[in-house]
């Protein structure tokens, strides 16, 4: 995989589009991590993301607007819970990976504070992985307790964290103010950890990847009762909202939380200078494996409040504090095998087994290898040593190869062509216009690969598709457990399959005599169906339901398309550059009709619907257009309409839309500007019109 191009080369639009372009894959890591407690990369690889995007915004500050990750916090709060909406905003903090960059916070303070070359007293604390909340008490009674959500609203979790033990339902001690909110982190201990994960397993319930997600999950039960029945625990380090603040410095206040009822982390200490402050970090990072709980780094606040206060907040972070993040905890181990998993959407995923190795306090024995190009680029080979790290706590991967220690006999590692589970042909993508291949390689069994077969199958009667009502994804589940469905064409036998038809159906959990009698009645009303609604239902790579109706439109009935699909299978050159010719289709959505029709299950399973169904012709175009049925091409600037409306106006005319020159185009529409399109028509003596000919043909 290509190396990123260096923010100082980019252009101002590659910037934009590639800003664009990690504002929106960040967002959705924030909903996965805040919202749906389900992360789906490491700590480290979403760190990379975000220094990326601020460096971007630090060459163009423009596109830090309001919008952007850089000034917001979280994610949205989840539905299910009562909104709060925070008195101050819980913000987050900035990060810093290496030593120059915790001397270059420690300098933005003092030139901030015009100190010269003092530093000021600094808290330092260990970073707790775990789930933000905020405590509200009023008259030192608890009367809200809320989650981060995004900042400023966040869920109203309240029943659920008065079940946590280290959380004080009355303040007790001196000095309480009227109104005081305490902020902390939730978390969960390795062996509560593992405990849970024993019970859950036991159980038959879900497993949870790591403590972080075993928290969050369990503080944001709607039953509180579940809650309670998780063994959380609350370390206090922070405030929001106060009437009053009983200490002058950071290091005092948690002195009076003490005071109140909470636990503070007993390894909060003050250091006086940098070399103190690097101290700590080194002795933290010593003893990490050893705490009984995770965390990720330290952060480091000004000690005194008054100028915390002086310092203030940037969009999104306070300038007084920082998060000094530890590497990845890495391992030495050996690569056993190289396994490879088919997902539900036909995506090849190759992972590594590994020899058992303890990263970070956790058995690791697999980890990632995300597709052919990864393993090619770090050239990975079973019987390799390699050093594997938990980044975050959540996928393992493999960092690198130890070449040194690699075996004589060892052999590149390829790729599989075919689907290991069905045996249909695995392939890639064709390089798009942007010159790239896809990454993934997806077996093309769509219709019979049993890794697929259930995703394909509720596609299949999705409302878009057949749209068989009765049978949702419950049912079909069931169906497919019981080899009563296991490709569509078994539904239109189902009457027959299932024994005595609705009379079997109707004893069945979740069944009646009228549900089952509706359910039969539902499948025959779609033993006709139109051809649009057939080619969508088959579930093609890059074959929406747009995509379909031009099809359909294209080739009128089912007889025509399939016969040229599969005469393109077979090589017909012809029919593989009348279908890649098609406006909205190209190379890339042909190849994968094309891979689809040329894989003999398929084709069979085909056979077998099109034996029980039948599929109607597309509507006739208007026989009284001049240009009905004919194939039109638009090069060229337009003037009097958009590229787009006048293709929509030719198919309402009947016309089929082609984005490539050929010898069966009728005619080419030429703007100015025209140029090679123009060059191929003249060459093939196809009709050229200027815009105004073509109005005066159509009828304006």
């Amino acid at each position: 995989m290509a190396e990123p191009k260096a923010v100082s080369a980019l252009t101002r639009p590659q910037a934009k589009r590639e800003h664009t372009r990690l504002a929106l894959e960040i967002a959705e890591h924030d909903k996965r991590y805040y919202q749906n407690d389900a992360p789906s990369i490491s700590d480290a690889a979403y760190d990379a993301l975000r220094q990326r995007l601020l460096a971007i915004e630090a060459r163009f500050p423009d596109l830090a607007d309001g919008a952007s990750p850089s000034q917001t916090v979280g994610a949205a709060p989840a539905r299910g819970f009562a909104k709060v909406r925070h008195a101050k905003a819980m913000l987050s903090l900035d990060n810093a990976f290496t030593r120059e960059d915790l001397s270059d916070f420690i300098a933005r303070v003092r030139r901030f504070l015009n100190l010269g070359d003092d530093a000021p007293i600094f808290t330092a604390e260990p970073k707790i992985d775990g789930l933000s909340a905020s405590l509200r008490y009023e008259k030192g009674q608890l009367v809200v307790g809320a989650t981060r959500g995004d900042g400023q609203e966040g869920e109203n979790v309240t029943a659920n964290l008065r079940t946590i033990g280290d959380i004080p339902e009355t303040l007790r001690g001196r000095t309480i103010p009227d109104v005081f909110e305490v902020r902390g982190e939730v978390y969960m201990t390795h062996a509560d950890f593992a405990a849970l994960n024993a019970r859950q397993a036991e159980a038959g319930g879900k497993l949870f990847a790591n403590p972080r997600n075993a928290a969050a999950g369990s503080l944001r039960q709607l039953d509180p009762a579940i809650t309670a029945g998780r063994p959380l625990h609350f370390f206090a380090y922070a405030w929001g909202e106060a009437s009053a603040l009983p200490a002058t410095t950071q290091f005092d206040m948690m002195d009076r939380f003490r005071d109140w009822g909470f636990q503070v982390n007993p390894l909060t200490r003050q250091v006086q200078s940098e070399a103190e402050a690097a101290a700590y970090y080194a002795m933290l990072a010593g003893q990490r494996a050893d705490l009984g709980y995770d965390i990720d780094g330290v952060v480091y606040k000004v000690d005194r409040l008054d100028l915390q206060e002086r310092l203030g907040f940037v969009a999104r972070s306070p300038r007084w504090a920082t998060a000094y993040k530890f590497p990845p905890e890495q391992a030495e181990t050996e690569l056993l095998a190289i396994d490879i998993q088919v997902g539900r959407t036909g995506v090849l995923t190759p992972v590594a087994k590994l020899k058992p190795v303890t990263v970070g306090g956790v058995v690791v024995s697999n980890a990632t290898l995300h597709n052919e190009d990864e393993i090619a680029r770090k050239d990975v080979r079973v019987g390799d040593h390699v050093i594997v790290q938990r980044a975050g706590d959540v996928i393992p991967q493999i960092v690198r190869v130890l070449i040194e220690k690699r075996p004589k006999n060892s052999e590149p590692y390829v790729f599989p062509q075919l689907c290991p589970v069905c045996g249909s042909h695995a392939v890639r993508d064709a390089a798009g216009s942007g010159g790239r291949s896809d990454v993934a390689r997806r077996c093309t069994g769509g219709l019979t690969c049993p890794a697929q077969a259930l995703e394909r199958l509720n596609h299949f009667v999705s409302r878009d598709a057949f749209d068989i009502e009765g049978l949702g994804a419950k049912h079909l589940e069931t169906f497919f457990e019981e080899k009563l469905i296991t490709h569509p064409s078994d539904i239109f036998q189902l009457e027959k399959r299932i024994g005595s038809g609705a009379g079997a159906l109707k004893d069945r959990e979740g069944w009646g005599e009228a549900s089952a009698r509706n359910l039969f009645a539902a499948i025959d009303q779609r033993r006709t169906i139109a051809l649009e609604r057939f080619i969508y239902a088959l579930g093609i790579r890059h074959v929406g339901e747009q995509t379909a109706r031009v099809l359909a439109r294209v080739y009128g009935s089912a007889e025509a398309f399939f016969g040229a699909m599969r005469a393109a299978a077979k090589g017909d050159e012809a029919a593989r550059s009348e279908l890649e010719g098609i406006d909205g289709i190209g190379p890339v959505v042909a190849a994968a009709i094309v891979d689809f029709i040329a894989e003999p299950h398929n084709e069979a399973e085909l056979a077998r619907l099109l034996g029980a169904l039948t599929v109607t012709d597309a509507a006739k175009p208007a026989q009284s257009s001049p240009v009905s049925g004919k194939t039109v091409v638009f090069t060229g600037t337009l003037e009097r309409m958009t590229r787009s409306e006048a293709k929509a106006r030719a198919e309402s005319l009947g016309a089929k839309v082609s984005g490539s020159v050929s010898a069966k185009t009728d005619y080419l529409v030429a703007g100015p500007g025209a140029g090679s399109k123009l060059k191929e028509a003249t060459k093939l003596n196809v009709r050229v019109l200027s815009e105004e000919e073509w109005l005066a043909l159509i009828g304006g």
